[in-house]
């Protein structure tokens, strides 16, 4: 599609994978393995990095466990990731996977939750950097204020991405490296001022570990959503298949490493009492290792800066799966309209939504309200997680794959990361699946809506024929 800005009818499903999306123009740059794999980290590590430690403080160092085992979890997803994109290197991601094995009901399903989960957290994330902006300046002394605030905040990425793929790659390297300073001063920095003393014990709660480990992690899930990030954006990035497998597990690796690390150091050089009661962990590591209280300005900024450059690299992908749904005729075709080398509808559309929610909840002034809908994001990002989990098992149970070694590698692969996306919705809580389901079921009118107007075509072209 050339850069119009006009709405173009629904194409014929995609079938061939070596179809592309969209004809190039001088705004649009297709991302390399550096891009990429920054999209990837920058994705996964949030602003939640800031307020980990402190959260999962209460359940003692056997919460470093449970990041240990979500590591492996999210590694073995973003492998089978890489595996999918390398069979079908189109924009979409886990959209393109599901469609491709189980049909457009399914592809469907898959490119709403992903599609809610992408909005929704749009929405968490600028209200939280609003939390940061106040250390900086006074901002939440107003609730509209505090709106106002939050929602420019999410409105910069938008904008950003409006300019043209080009710029929304420069933000997210930017953004990516400003963000990694801090973060590894006190990750690497930390360890020079280790203290054991400080780490508490193991298991403070007493009962079961594995309980432990299970209450911690249902903390600690929603810091990993965004290992699929290069796959939904796969039709922007150069030699989707060989680069997607490869920055999203050197992405996801580097965000575990940051986790686990910086976790690891804000335990040791905070003492344990203090930190449960923290609410800037990485500000209190900071004032612990050098004395002094400009840590908390300093985390505050690096906070707003991460924040931003998630918001960045969310909003692009906010956009990619619809357009992908919509070039198939899953979704409305004004979802087809690219400017640029961004998806302007998918952009706009989502920005207002995440907007509104952002109003709604300055308004109703309810955090519990709020924090459900973020639990949901967990639950609607596994809904794509295990399509595409599932659809890996599929192709392996055709037998498309006939190096036996290779064969049990993937299958291996496959099971562990649809049982790590099972693990996902347990965590999420019944009351956050309970919301995901409503949101997931309110898009099949929309489904059918549209199934009804494709047949309908279907037919009048076939009439037109005879």
């Amino acid at each position: 599609m050339h850069d119009t800005g006009t709405v173009t009818p629904a194409p014929a499903p995609r079938t061939d994978p070596s179809q592309t999306d969209a004809a190039p123009d001088q705004h649009a740059r297709r991302f390399g393995l550096p891009v990429a794999t920054a999209l990837v980290t920058g994705n996964i590590i949030g602003g939640g990095i800031f307020l980990l430690p402190a959260s999962v403080a209460p359940y003692g160092t056997v919460s470093l466990v449970a990041f240990a085992v979500l590591t492996a979890g999210a590694i073995a997803l973003a492998l089978v990731f890489g595996r999918l994109a390398e069979r079908d290197p189109r924009t979409g991601g886990p959209y393109v996977y599901a469609r491709a094995a189980f049909g457009d009901f399914a592809g469907f399903l898959a490119a709403w939750a992903y599609w809610i989960t992408t909005w929704v957290s749009n929405a968490a994330l600028a209200v939280a950097a609003v939390g940061y902006l106040d250390v900086l300046i006074p901002v939440n002394d107003h609730r509209w204020t505090a709106c106002l605030a939050a929602l420019v905040i999410q409105w910069l990425p938008a904008l950003s991405n409006f300019a043209g793929t080009r710029y929304v790659g420069a933000v997210q390297l930017v953004s990516t490296v400003l963000k990694f300073a801090p973060l590894l001063l006190v990750a690497v920095g930390g360890l020079f001022f280790f203290d054991p003393d400080n780490l508490g014990p193991f298991h403070p709660g007493g009962g079961s570990a594995l309980g432990a480990v299970s209450a911690s992690a249902a903390i600690l899930l929603f810091s990993y959503l965004g290992v699929e990030s290069a796959a939904v954006s796969a039709g922007e990035v150069r030699d989707p298949r060989r680069n997607v497998g490869r920055a999203t597990v050197i992405g996801t690796l580097g965000a575990a490493f940051v986790y686990l690390l910086g976790t690891f150091s804000v335990f040791g050089t905070v003492a344990h009492d203090r930190l449960v009661a923290s609410t800037a962990p990485f500000s209190d590591a900071v004032n612990a290792m050098f004395g002094g209280s400009w840590g908390g300005w300093a985390v505050a900024l690096a906070a707003l800066v991460s924040m931003t450059g998630c918001l960045n690299g969310w909003t692009p992908l906010s956009a990619q799966t619809p357009y992908a749904a919509a070039q198939d005729g899953l979704f409305p075709a004004a979802f087809t309209r690219k400017r640029r080398g961004v998806p302007t509808t998918g952009v706009g559309v989502t920005v207002v939504l995440a907007s509104l929610l952002t109003v709604y909840n300055y308004t109703a002034g309810s955090a519990r309200v709020f924090e459900i809908l973020v639990l949901v994001t967990t639950f609607t990002a596994t809904v794509p997680y295990l399509l595409a989990t599932a659809a890996q098992l599929y192709h392996l149970a055709r037998g498309e794959q006939v190096h036996r070694a290779r064969l049990v590698r993937d299958a291996v692969l496959a099971a562990l990361a649809f049982a790590f996306s099972l693990w996902l919705v347990a965590g999420a809580g019944y009351a956050a699946v309970y919301q995901g389901v409503l949101f997931l079921f309110a898009g099949v009118p929309v489904y059918a809506w549209m199934a009804a107007r494709r047949q309908s075509r279907d037919v009048r072209v076939r009439g037109a024929g005879m």
